[in-house]
């Protein structure tokens, strides 16, 4: 019998093993990432979004195991619960991401990048108003106690927050992108929804509640929500691993910050007036 610990290992550390093999032989062939794609570190941006990630879906994933949204078989997970979730779900969350990560690092080492182009500001907006238009009816599902559509609904409530900040800032440079971001989040979805629908039809290492879901089965096994959860976590990951590297994102935000500042300097100087006035009173009565 499959266990958790089993699933992460055939289908995720293996998967990252293979990947950190294919960088270590880029490396001694000195195959590089483009120079527009070297803005930090590479093994930097993937650790940060682990982080991201362990923090961001901890609180939400309990809230589903504690909900019965889902539930997991003690029988298939060694016993170590944290909050109301096995640690090897908690692993997942680390393994996934890594895996996203190295599997971009390695597209990107082999696809042609399109060449920058002026800022779109306009693209960014239309972007963010499409996540709004996901975003609103999802939190009236929530609210209006919809039982079929909460687990979809925690999904998109809970996901496009973090894409509509990454759209925001970056739609048009993931745009100008998109060849690069496709083919890192399609296939990398398509393999961990064939993964999940075995984990789920074959092992039975974890359930779905079929009062909080849809009951839309893609192949006839995996639930919808577990297609759209895997292409939700992916585009986050994919999405900001592509603008930390990206040059022209740290350009950008070096301009965003200066214009902050700018923006706050007459508060700044009237601050530095105050005090100076302040302590001058002080001076005189001493």
């Amino acid at each position: 019998m499959m266990t958790y610990f089993g699933f992460l290992g055939w289908f995720l550390i293996i998967p990252i093993v293979l990947l950190l093999a294919a960088a270590a032989v880029d490396r001694r062939r000195g195959r590089r990432l483009p120079p527009a794609m070297q803005a930090w570190p590479t093994a930097a941006a993937i650790a940060l979004h682990v982080v991201i990630a362990l923090l961001y879906t901890t609180l939400w994933d309990n809230y589903l195991v504690a909900n019965n949204v889902w539930w997991y078989d003690p029988a298939l997970v060694n016993g170590l619960v944290i909050g109301y979730v096995p640690i090897e779900e908690y692993t997942f969350f680390v393994l996934q991401p890594m895996m996203a990560g190295l599997w971009l690092i390695f597209l990107l080492r082999r696809l042609p990048l399109a060449a920058a182009s002026r800022s779109r500001p306009s693209l960014r907006w239309i972007a963010v108003a499409g996540m709004a238009v996901l975003w609103l009816p999802s939190l009236l599902i929530l609210l209006g106690d919809w039982a079929p559509g909460t687990y979809l609904a925690l999904e998109l409530v809970w996901a496009l927050p973090p894409i509509a900040l990454q759209l925001g800032f970056g739609a048009d440079i993931l745009w100008r992108h998109r060849r690069l971001v496709a083919l890192a989040i399609l296939p990398l979805t398509l393999f961990l929804s064939i993964a999940d629908a075995l984990a789920i039809s074959l092992w039975g290492i974890w359930t779905i509640d079929p009062q909080q879901s849809l009951n839309i089965f893609l192949g006839g096994v995996l639930p919808i929500e577990e297609f759209i959860f895997f292409l939700l976590t992916n585009t986050l990951v994919i999405f900001g691993i592509t603008l930390v590297l990206a040059q022209e994102s740290h350009a950008r935000f070096g301009r965003m910050r200066a214009w902050l500042r700018q923006a706050l300097s007459p508060a700044q100087t009237l601050d530095e007036e105050v005090k100076y006035e302040h302590d001058l009173n002080q001076a005189k009565q001493t």
